[in-house]
């Protein structure tokens, strides 16, 4: 059994994303194993969040198991633009990156199976650039 790392999510991406997920169509793939993280996350005020966190908006060097690293902003789904790596929170690899630190490496499903996805380094992120409303 695979031991997921511990997350950090801020309470207004909590809130937030729970109010996304009320919105989401029974059964959508991705929304469950979202729900899950946020109910076992350790939730901090958007002043509390340690600047090497992914959080909402967040721009993140990452490494998915097998392939090059690559940059990558998480996003609400409308603001979702594969061209522009922005990923939304509803795709696989996006509600894995939600709360971890650098260096941290989650084991996530994704379309082709389970793949390890390693968080190399938070590049930008709106809560140390203190925008705490983004």
């Amino acid at each position: 059994m695979l031991i997921s790392p511990s997350i950090i999510v801020s309470s207004l991406d909590c809130e937030r994303l729970f109010s996304l997920l009320g919105s989401c169509e029974y059964g959508h793939p991705v929304a469950s194993r979202l729900e899950a993280e946020l109910e076992r996350a350790e939730v901090r005020e958007p002043q509390a969040m340690p600047p090497d966190v992914v959080t909402m908006n967040s721009t993140a060097r990452v490494r998915l198991e097998g392939e090059e690293e690559k940059l990558l902003t998480l996003v609400y789904p409308r603001d979702a633009d594969g061209a522009l790596s922005r990923i939304s929170i509803l795709a696989p690899i996006g509600a894995a990156l939600l709360g971890l630190s650098a260096g941290q490496t989650i084991h996530w499903p994704t379309p082709a199976g389970m793949a390890a996805l390693t968080v190399l380094a938070v590049t930008r992120q709106p809560e140390a650039d203190g925008d705490f409303h983004r």
